[in-house]
């Protein structure tokens, strides 16, 4: 397993977390992905294409802080105990599958584990504790 780092889900304010954040411990964005530029985005009012999709801070040489906005608008809620997630990133398609598998086992798959848009594998599940997990694999990444 490549790294293990903590994904948050926000009502709205990604943006003006992130920058926080970034206020301090520093660095740079690694990515910032709004839902405009996602399929869903034509679907969305303006307001709501600006929202965050996925935005990724590091923290130190091997973490990565990242986090989306929860849209109602397209069946998401927030609640106390959904807004993080564990997210791991694999060596290789095979780990993450079996990662993604095993971890779901009793529990409950709410995205497969599969190839995204943007070039990568993923999916994310909660387990049977209701622990939820986010299972990552980038072949692009060394």
């Amino acid at each position: 397993m490549r790294s293990v780092n903590p994904y948050l889900n926000f009502n709205g304010n990604s943006e003006e977390a992130f920058n926080f954040y970034k206020s301090v411990f520093g660095g740079e964005f690694l990515t910032v992905m709004r839902f405009k530029d996602t399929a869903q985005g034509e679907n969305l009012s303006a307001e709501e294409g600006e929202k965050i999709m996925h935005i990724a801070l590091p923290l130190g040489k091997n973490n990565v802080l990242m986090a989306t906005d929860v849209l109602g608008s397209i069946g998401q809620k927030l609640v106390m105990g959904n807004n993080f997630y564990i997210s791991l990133d694999a060596e290789s398609e095979e780990e993450g599958k079996q990662l993604f598998e095993k971890l779901s086992e009793g529990g409950k798959a709410h995205h497969p584990f599969e190839k995204q848009f943007w070039g990568a594998w993923h999916g994310n599940l909660s387990d049977k504790f209701g622990v939820k997990w986010m299972i990552n694999y980038n072949p692009q990444q060394p």
